[in-house]
């Protein structure tokens, strides 16, 4: 591969012994030097903290980056302590140990979280001094990488109970994957944009003619927003209350480099008015659903589906709060100062632009603001250049020797075999896409979410770009984060090259009940803007229709 912005040859050199596996699935595209240097060691140490926690015979996992593509690799658990994490599995499922993490983040690390992060936002980054934006820039750093932590902490918890439900449920009946997590629906309320504070503006907006006036008026957007903002009473409140707990969310993706959502007022707003129009989500058949699946179930394995079911819909929203309450909300917030500071940085003439900002280190932002070093202007254009150049597809999927084969789970006691097998299954859902090969005119991905729809592709390459979707388009995209949920109310269909049935996308197309392919590798190469497809959610086919 050559830097298409300098003409160098780039060399993918493990980043260390043992194989690495690209993760397209979160990272699709390079990311910034700021996200490379902060992540790595937060995500071992939270990955640890689940593996020891549930008894798996993994360590955790570690990241490592090639040329800013994100590569992670297995660590075994030590064999000192393989006879400890067999006694832990037992405990997992005897005590159902899912339920005590789940205690743990409603009661505690969530709302915790969620002070940290409100306080953080209180602070003007373009008031302080130089002397204080620095302090202000390495604060959210310890913040964003605390976060990073809470999130893969909580991995396990949110998808063994999930993964135990589809080994089980799948041997029993001999249902497809898509079907099944089709009975997740309705458990997440997160995955569909809901929260305390859209009820809010909702039933504020029902009472409100003049409120919903204001709503629908034309206008800049973000003029719009901030006049809506500045309503008297209740209404006021309303509109505070929830732009305050999403506006500085990064949209999309996990690294600064992406936009928050009040950095895209257009689409914020437009969603904004679908979803206190009551017509964001379409009717649900789940009962239903769930019934169906149920009589399939032999008899005397009912009562388990039952208890199954249960434990997988009571953990399935943790699959998507983690992020959005975690480093979602603290990544935004580091942005958020990391252009304060660039617009400071900028207006003296240091760098071109404050977003460039976002191309350094710490260390380097820190010495930008206090005028003592920090890289030319012209690198950080660099640096900027290169990641909007790349995707996932231009870097090799692994690095190193092949992986070895994956251990053979009849062997280990009952519970650990449970308790691994659960999730190699989840984690495949995950990251796993479609192999079918792909037609000229048809794409071949996973079902993620029922339904048949017609309509525009609309082809972006990253946030920046989704102020372009408008109400009733196809997104066609590399893969979403769970915070893209904001915008979701807007589109009609959605396709994905990367992930798998339990990514994001896919979790989030299912609560809205809007058709979803997933995981199909190309489409984004095969699919141009603006032309018509048909997307099967049942199927797993994109059509392109001309």
């Amino acid at each position: 591969m050559t830097d298409k912005a300098s003409s160098t040859p780039l060399h993918f050199d493990p980043p260390g012994p043992g194989p690495w596996a690209q993760d397209p699935v979160h990272m699709p595209r390079p990311m910034t030097l700021y996200y490379q240097q902060t992540q790595p060691s937060s995500f071992k140490k939270g990955t640890n903290n689940f593996a020891r926690f549930y008894g798996m015979l993994i360590d955790g996992l570690q990241m490592a980056y090639v040329n800013g593509f994100g590569y992670n690799q297995v660590v075994p658990a030590p064999d000192a302590e393989i006879p400890g994490r067999f006694a832990r599995a037992e405990q997992v499922y005897a005590h159902k140990l899912w339920r005590e993490q789940l205690r743990d983040w409603d009661e505690n690390k969530k709302p915790a979280a969620i002070a940290r992060h409100r306080e953080i936002q209180a602070v003007d980054p373009d008031a302080l001094s130089d002397v204080e934006m620095v302090a202000y820039l390495t604060r959210c750093r310890d913040h964003h990488s605390a976060m990073v932590v809470q999130h893969m902490s909580f991995t396990a918890g949110a998808v063994i109970p999930t993964g135990d439900f589809l080994v089980h449920v799948g041997e029993w009946t001999g249902l497809p994957p898509s079907e099944l997590l089709g009975l997740m629906r309705g458990s997440a309320e997160v995955s569909s944009g809901g929260s305390d504070e859209l009820e809010r503006l909702k039933k504020v907006f029902a009472q409100d003619a003049s409120a919903r006036e204001l709503l629908a008026s034309d206008g800049d957007p973000a003029q719009v927003l901030e006049s809506l903002r500045s309503l008297p009473g209740e209404a006021g409140a309303a509109v505070n209350g929830y732009l305050d707990l999403v506006g500085n969310r990064l949209i999309d993706g996990f690294d600064i480099a992406e936009p928050s959502a009040i950095e895209l007022p257009d689409a914020l707003l437009r969603a904004i008015r679908i979803a206190v129009s009551g017509g964001a989500q379409a009717a649900t058949d789940v009962d239903a659903r769930i019934a169906d699946v149920r009589a399939q179930v032999p008899a005397e394995h009912q009562a388990e589906f039952d208890e199954l079911l249960g434990e997988a819909r009571l953990t399935y929203r943790l699959r998507d709060e983690r992020g959005v309450f975690s480093d979602i909300w603290a990544a935004g917030l580091m942005r958020r100062a990391a252009l304060a500071a660039g617009r400071r940085v900028a207006d003296r003439g240091r760098i071109a632009t404050a977003l460039h900002m976002l191309d350094a280190s710490l260390d380097e932002m820190c010495a930008l603001v206090a005028g003592t070093d920090g890289p030319s202007a012209e690198e950080l254009a660099r640096r900027a250049e290169y990641r909007a150049k790349y995707t996932a597809k231009d870097a090799p999927p692994f690095l190193g020797p092949p992986a070895p084969p994956p251990p053979d789970l009849s062997a280990l006691p009952p519970a650990a075999g449970r308790l691994m097998h659960a999730t190699f299954v989840a984690l495949g859902h995950l990251f796993g896409s479609s192999q079918v090969k792909n037609e000229e005119k048809i794409l071949y991905g996973l079902a993620a979410s029922r339904g048949v729809y017609e309509g525009p592709a609309r082809r972006v390459s990253g946030p920046s770009e989704f102020g372009r979707i408008t109400k009733g388009d196809v997104l066609v995209t590399e893969s979403t984060s769970e915070a893209f949920n904001i915008l979701l109310p807007l589109l009609g269909g959605i396709v994905t090259d990367n992930g798998g049935l339990l990514s994001h996308a896919a979790i989030v197309a299912r609560e809205y009940g809007i058709p979803g392919v997933v995981g199909t590798r190309e489409a984004t190469e095969v699919i141009a803007d603006g032309v018509l497809v048909r997307v099967d959610g049942e199927a797993g086919e994109v059509t392109v229709l001309g």
